[in-house]
């Protein structure tokens, strides 16, 4: 099997990249940097731009299915500039896929998508599933909203479509954990703000897994990229600090500290959403990392 991936340079595309390889698919995948172009019998790099929606259409060729990661990092500070640029970079990526294959003769059978668990709004009480139908009001959720309004085009080219909505990615190699773990080995860590918000994570092994999970499966439609057990933040803060065995000595961090630091990003680290994976299990996907402390014994080890 064939399978092209955009992003595949990024913290999850290595990962989805290094599993395809480990079960003897070719990868091809999309960059805008030459100078990551790489040619080997079965990790092949093509160049693509989608801000001037150029893209070497050879990456398409015996491709049976696109693994769609591409988009601008939220871990930037939001100005209006960058957040026009977070919601652009997905769809024009999306948009670009989708015109270089109008009209075209190819073998794509499958599109596996990248989303996001901030389309569900904040909320202490709420367990959100697949089939929750609200409308929020913060920019994720309109980032979402966007993108998966773009990805959804495909259907125009009668490619089944499946969404996965990734929760908090714990890596060792990248992301939001190595911030985290930062302070506390200095004896700086604290909870946010009430430590009540409710983080649903998934450990980047069983992510990358679950994308292949998907792509083996043909599953179409939205899936929760999230591990079975979400924690508070204070759960998840006490846990890396004890995995650690670090004292957490400092009071709560207040949200208004982090918002004078932050800005409006500041949203990642008080916002609270409590997310199922039910529909993912009941189609049959095993998670190695069903809690939380085993996750980072597994990436915190020494």
């Amino acid at each position: 099997m064939r399978i092209l991936i955009t992003g595949a340079t990024g913290l999850i595309g290595q990962e989805i990249a290094k599993q395809c390889l480990e079960n003897n698919y070719t990868v091809n995948y999309l960059t805008t940097n030459r100078a990551k172009i790489k040619r080997t019998k079965n990790y092949n790099g093509f160049y693509w731009n989608p801000e001037t929606q150029n893209i070497d259409k050879n990456c398409f060729k015996n491709v049976d299915a696109i693994i769609h990661l591409a988009g601008a990092t939220i871990s930037k500070r939001w100005t209006l500039e960058y957040k026009e640029n977070i919601v652009s970079s997905r769809k024009n990526a999306t948009t670009l896929l989708i015109n270089a294959l109008k009209g075209e003769s190819h073998t794509i059978k499958h599109v596996i998508s990248a989303s996001a668990i901030g389309v569900y709004p904040d909320s202490l009480s709420n367990y959100y599933d697949e089939s929750y139908k609200g409308k929020g009001d913060s920019f994720l959720n309109y980032v979402v909203k966007e993108w998966e309004g773009s990805i959804d085009d495909f259907s125009k080219l009668h490619i089944p479509v499946c969404k996965i909505r990734i929760g908090l990615v714990l890596s060792n190699n990248g992301g939001a954990l190595p911030e985290m773990i930062k302070p506390i080995r200095y004896g700086l860590g604290s909870v946010f703000g009430s430590g009540k918000q409710w983080q649903s994570w998934i450990h980047i092994t069983d992510l990358a897994s679950l994308f292949l999970y998907a792509l083996n499966y043909r599953l179409i439609g939205v899936y929760n990229g999230v591990a079975p057990n979400p924690v508070t933040n204070s759960e998840l803060i006490k846990t890396i600090a004890k995995v650690l065995q670090k004292p957490l000595l400092l009071p709560n961090t207040p949200k208004f500290i982090m918002k004078t630091i932050l800005g409006e990003m500041h949203s990642l680290l008080y916002e609270s959403q409590r997310v199922s994976s039910k529909k993912i299990e009941n189609k049959g996907f095993s998670f190695t990392y069903n809690n939380l402390k085993p996750a980072l014994e597994n990436l915190l080890k020494e």
